[in-house]
């Protein structure tokens, strides 16, 4: 059985947004951040459940990292770039969602404790399931297919197209990066690393650029760079503003 999906508590197929990450090869947080954005069409198919994972090493932040049905993975899927390797991540995941419920089907009470006729009932509702499956199999795989022009267009709105470094932020506001990088934790828009707050993503005032960079002692490592979003100017340009009228009363 393929480790791509299992079974939750209800025996009902599921995946992860950590093995399709894996499997499209993009960073988890990406995914995650898709899943956000995209959660009221996913939900149409079901609740999304958000788990957390510590890291297997002792060290770090926990990973959040969200919990998704047959019908959910299928939909996430269309929202990311339809590459060779994106293509056969999602032939792997409806194959292994198809095998899981042909397991499923398999684990039927024993067949000493039926008459002849619930054998035979059973074996036609096995057939029944199996061709069932097997057209809904098609039916997503053309869907998939059909999906590939939207979802090259939603990769390329992942990022806000008017996002802005704090540096040329803070230039537009009349202030030094230093000053603004210090407001901005002052205010709770970014951590003490200066990585912002997903509350402030989500309100469409910042955004993320996602790289990585080699650390002589621990290897390669992931940076996580802030980045101001248009809406998230015009709010700030107010606060400050508000800001210094404070000091100058």
């Amino acid at each position: 059985m393929n480790s791509i999906v299992t079974l939750n508590d209800t025996n009902c197929p599921i995946t992860t947004s950590l093995a399709i990450a894996e499997g499209v090869g993009n960073p988890h947080a990406s995914v995650i951040k898709v899943i956000r954005q995209n959660a009221s069409d996913l939900e149409e198919f079901g609740n999304i459940g958000f788990e957390i994972q510590n890291s297997t090493s002792g060290a770090g932040r926990p990973t959040e990292y969200a919990i998704l049905n047959e019908q959910q993975s299928a939909l996430l899927l269309t929202y990311f770039r339809n590459n060779d390797t994106v293509k056969a991540f999602k032939k792997a995941l409806i194959k292994a969602f198809f095998e899981m419920r042909d397991e499923l089907n398999k684990r039927q009470a024993p067949a000493e404790n039926l008459s002849r006729m619930d054998i035979l009932q059973l074996a036609m509702q096995s057939e029944e399931d199996r061709i069932r499956l097997e057209q809904e199999k098609l039916n997503l795989e053309h869907q998939l297919e059909e999906e590939a022009p939207r979802v090259a267009f939603a990769k390329q709105v992942e990022v806000a197209p008017d996002a802005i470094s704090v540096a040329q932020a803070a230039k537009i506001i009349g202030t030094g990066q230093r000053r603004l990088f210090a407001f901005l934790r002052q205010i709770g828009w970014i951590t003490r690393h200066n990585e912002p707050y997903q509350a402030k993503i989500e309100a469409g005032y910042l955004d993320v650029k996602l790289g990585s960079w080699e650390h002589p002692d621990h290897g390669l490592k992931q940076s996580v760079t802030a980045l101001v979003t248009g809406k998230g100017l015009a709010k700030l340009q107010k606060l400050w503003s508000e800001r210094d009228q404070e000091h100058a009363a």
